[in-house]
């Protein structure tokens, strides 16, 4: 198989090559970050400028901050101008930006702290985070590739909705990404003849790549790190009823909408949306049970503790690599054609590959900072509703599996051994934490992950996918308009009932 990291044969234009000028200057940009990064540990970054043992206890300096925050800034500023619009739809282009901005970051902690916190924040972001992270979405991706669902039906609003209804319903089941990746073509497909599809991939993002994943830990990668970290696996199921209503006015919104965006289409394309139908039909669905090996290996292996009851361990990556597994037997036994019809491709993944290595290793200076904060930041969290708003806010633009994990070890500090047991959870292998609070992350940190592109790493792959199916999505801040219009009031509602 061919996985090129060059973006495919479906765009029709070829990544546009920079002068030696702004070469210069995107090189310029990730210096002057260097420079200000290393001016702080040498006297001005509030404690790096002590060497000995004794630095080594202090948390990164703010500035350490900045490689993350120029990469955030690549990503939402690059493709809007018109010279770097094209080559940034290279991944190799968005790779070597993203490695570049992560040596700054290594770099930075060499100096500052030596050769073994190089390592061991390499070993925390890439083996311990990274790695999970990419090849559960890689295992979803592809298999989930493998099933064509294949049809045009008419494109009513009617139908969209149903399509969105079904999509957030599986997502918890299959993962946000399995889902993404199953319905995203088809309903392309059925919209292929309207021009007005944007705002449908926008609430697909919403309901079908975030808010669906909510009620296992399957669902989504917070959650799923949740359960690693001693969350009952049918805990999450509880929270089903925020994800109901929720789930239920996104869809009344969007129906709204389409229904209004529909009678704008022209008289043509109505028409041929009428006529050219084509019914649904399913193949591959042998990758339904490749799918149900992944999300089994998600829910019973867990390294370093006995498997199945068979009397041994499971070793580091027996997960990931059981995965790649039915990944392989999913290449192996899918019909070529399937994928074919799906147009199927490894450039989505890739991206988020090539963007979130790089986005991994940047966030460990922002973690690390939250992390040692944790004390000062317990009188600002002191209720449900300000971790909603704290996870939730950060998980849009940290990713909102490491948030996750952050404000649920906080809250656990703040959850006494004497807690009373019918306000606290016991989570598996010991310790407590405070139900009202562990339900204020997980609202925050599955549903605010649809705040922006980087909250999940579905999020990306919908967007890469539409944009060659030929569908213009807004740009970063511009997705962030719709979904602080859209989502933020809703999530206050949500907060209000639901959180306290």
């Amino acid at each position: 198989m061919d996985i090129s990291l060059e973006i495919p044969a479906t765009h029709n234009h070829q990544p546009t090559k920079l002068s030696g000028l702004q070469k210069s200057a995107i090189v310029l940009a990730v210096i002057a970050v260097g420079f200000l990064m290393y001016n702080s540990m040498t006297g001005h970054g509030g404690g790096h400028g002590e060497h000995g043992h004794g630095a080594h206890a202090h948390a990164p300096s703010i500035w350490s901050v900045l490689p993350f925050a120029g990469l955030l800034i690549c990503i939402a500023v690059l493709p809007l101008i018109s010279r770097t619009e094209h080559w940034w739809e290279s991944n190799q282009n968005r790779l070597m930006v993203a490695m570049g901005f992560a040596a700054i970051v290594l770099v930075y902690y060499l100096v500052g702290y030596g050769s073994a916190k190089v390592v061991s924040v390499l070993e925390h972001a890439v083996l311990a985070e990274y790695i999970p992270f990419i090849v559960l979405l890689f295992a979803l991706y592809v298999i989930s590739g493998g099933i064509c669902l294949k049809g045009d039906l008419a494109a009513h609003p009617s139908t969209n909705t149903a399509f969105l209804a079904i999509g957030a319903l599986i997502a918890s089941f299959v993962g946000t990404t399995g889902a993404s990746m199953l319905l995203i073509r088809p309903l392309l497909q059925t919209n292929s003849e309207r021009k007005r599809v944007t705002h449908t991939v926008i609430f697909f993002i919403f309901l079908v790549s975030n808010i669906g994943g909510c009620l296992l830990p399957i669902g989504d990668p917070p959650l799923f790190l949740g359960y690693l970290k001693g969350v009952p696996f049918l805990w999450t199921v509880g929270l089903w009823l925020p994800w109901i209503v929720t789930c239920v006015v996104l869809l009344g919104i969007y129906f709204v909408w389409d229904t209004l965006a529909y009678r704008k289409e022209t008289l043509r394309d109505l028409i041929l949306d009428e006529t050219q139908r084509i019914k649904l039909h399913l193949a591959g669905s042998l990758n339904l049970l490749w799918l149900a090996g992944v999300v089994l290996c998600v829910a019973l292996i867990k390294p370093g503790e006995e498997f199945l009851g068979l009397g041994f361990k499971a070793f580091p990556f027996m997960r990931e690599l059981l995965m790649l597994g039915f990944v392989f037997l999913s290449l192996k036994c899918t019909n070529s054609q399937a994928r074919e019809d799906n147009k199927f491709d490894y450039h989505a993944i890739l991206e988020v590959a090539a963007l979130f290595i790089g986005i991994f290793i940047c966030m460990q200076a922002p973690i690390e900072i939250l992390n040692a904060s944790g004390e000062s930041l317990k009188p600002y969290l002191s209720s449900p509703f300000r971790f909603f708003w704290a996870t939730g806010t950060l998980s849009a633009f940290l990713d909102n599996a490491p948030t996750y994990v952050v404000f649920f070890e906080t809250a656990k500090t703040m959850t006494p051994a004497g807690a009373d047991a019918a306000s606290t959870l016991t989570l598996a292998g010991g310790g407590h934490i405070y139900t009202n609070l562990l339900r204020g992350i997980a609202l925050g940190a599955v549903f605010m992950g649809a705040m922006s592109y980087i909250g999940n790493g579905p999020n990306f792959m919908v967007k890469s996918i539409a944009e060659q199916s030929g569908v213009r999505m807004p740009s970063f801040f511009g997705f962030m308009v719709y979904s602080v219009a859209i989502l933020a009031p809703l999530f206050l509602v949500i907060t209000w009932i639901f959180v306290g």
